[in-house]
């Protein structure tokens, strides 16, 4: 009885904290059965949080501390479509820290009950920006709240360095590490601040020194200077170029609209049985563009950033379907 007992306490963990990360990489076979393309997909979905975003979460407010920026008594201050301000709620709590998660009306309705439950304070801001959208309106509330609540400390996803850094030594090691030596041509992955897609590419890169990186934007979206249009499709895009951003590492990308994301997500489900979110079903799209161009053997490896259940109101949604469509 004493040696099970020991075995199964190596197994435990005592921190939320410690189950960030050590996601599995799941090859897509259903969806791509021909035998000369291997695409396999990060599932960041299984995080404790739902999503990849627990990682800079973690990794933020870990260097944070280390910095000095943050202590006990901080307030931290976000902007977010939803996962970070999941994760942010998820690891402030661990931390006893306050948190204010800045949204628009844009945010599904299940993320904002989810921030809301962990305890985190909410700012909606309604008005949208010179582009349509409300980043430009969010960035703005994040600093009125700069100026007027005690101890407060922006994350500031857009810029700060250790957002593609916690991507460089958690996500891309792991790809690295679960390869196993395995030979591996493209990286696609969809974009909004940016940071997951600098820090995979970067750390892939080393291993991998030909490794062509596709970037998958939503239709709409002016990050690569497309122009700007509404997007219903929360958590890939955005209204502004985020500063984490070298358009030089990206070797190509690929627009998706919010409908072709939606009907993946559904084609993910119903053939690999995985539940996952709107911007996962983006980079199925964008591969099935890619494909036909491809005229050699070629193996890829893509991210499937967040959990479905949080776009059952919109991706999974029918009326919604129908409005996204209309919208094309």
């Amino acid at each position: 009885m004493t040696n099970v007992g020991q075995t199964l306490n190596s197994d435990i963990t005592k921190s939320i904290q410690n189950c960030i990360g050590n996601t599995p990489l799941f090859h897509l076979n259903n969806l791509f059965p021909a035998s000369n393309i291997n695409v396999y997909a990060k599932l960041e979905l299984m995080n404790p949080g739902g999503s990849m975003k627990d990682r800079p979460a973690e990794f933020l407010i870990k260097k944070g501390f280390e910095e000095g920026k943050i202590n006990n008594e901080t307030h931290l201050i976000e902007s977010s479509s939803g996962n970070l301000g999941i994760a942010l709620a998820l690891l402030s709590k661990f931390h006893n820290l306050q948190f204010t998660c800045v949204v628009d009306p844009k945010i599904s309705k299940t993320n904002l009950k989810i921030i809301e439950s962990m305890g985190a304070n909410i700012s909606m801001v309604e008005e949208r920006d010179e582009s349509g959208g409300y980043l430009q309106t969010r960035i703005k509330r994040v600093h009125e709240l700069l100026a007027t609540t005690p101890n407060a400390y922006w994350i500031n996803q857009y810029a700060n360095e250790n957002n593609w850094k916690s991507h460089y030594y958690g996500t891309g090691n792991e790809i690295v590490e679960q390869l196993g030596g395995k030979p591996l041509d493209i990286l696609i992955a969809p974009v909004s601040t940016s940071g997951s897609i600098m820090g995979i590419s970067r750390r892939l890169r080393e291993a991998y020194p030909n490794l062509m990186v596709i970037a998958v934007d939503a239709v709409g979206s002016i990050i690569f200077d497309s122009p700007s249009a509404p997007r219903e499709l929360p958590g890939i895009g955005a209204s502004r170029v985020p500063e984490l951003l070298n358009k030089d590492e990206i070797d190509q990308v690929i627009h998706v609209n919010d409908y072709d994301s939606a009907m993946a997500c559904r084609e993910v489900l119903q053939k690999e049985g995985i539940f996952a979110g709107g911007s996962s079903g983006s980079v199925i799209s964008a591969i099935k563009k890619l494909i036909p161009t491809l005229s050699e053997d070629t193996n890829i490896v893509t991210i499937f950033p967040d959990r479905g259940e949080r776009y059952l109101d919109l991706v999974y949604d029918d009326q919604w379907l129908n409005k996204v469509k209309a919208m094309q």
